[in-house]
């Protein structure tokens, strides 16, 4: 069974700024690419909800990757997927507890 993927505004914005940035240095293939990758793990999320890793802090919001720098961000909901933002893997860490 498939569940819907609803986008923060936030998650919209990153997801923009990772494609202009891969646009801008490699060109529109590479971009095309990077989307295709992004539809194709967020369709493997949507059938299979707890294929990735969670969080220490919420079993429900998890760590989803696209490629080998980027990451998706997601919550599990009672009916959908809530994408929350979409990370570059080069930066610090983001989902550790930090107590």
């Amino acid at each position: 069974m498939r569940v819907k993927i609803v986008f923060t505004p936030e998650a919209r914005e990153t997801l923009r700024s990772i494609t202009a940035f891969i646009r801008s240095i490699w060109g529109n293939g590479s971009a095309d690419k990077f989307k295709a990758s992004t539809i194709k793990t967020l369709n493997s999320i949507s059938k299979q909800l707890y294929m990735f890793k969670a969080s220490p802090i919420d079993d429900r919001v998890r760590q989803g990757f696209i490629s080998r720098p980027t990451s998706v961000i997601y919550e599990i909901r009672d009916d959908y997927i809530l994408v929350l933002y979409f990370w570059d893997n080069r930066q610090d860490p983001i989902l550790t507890d930090n107590s």
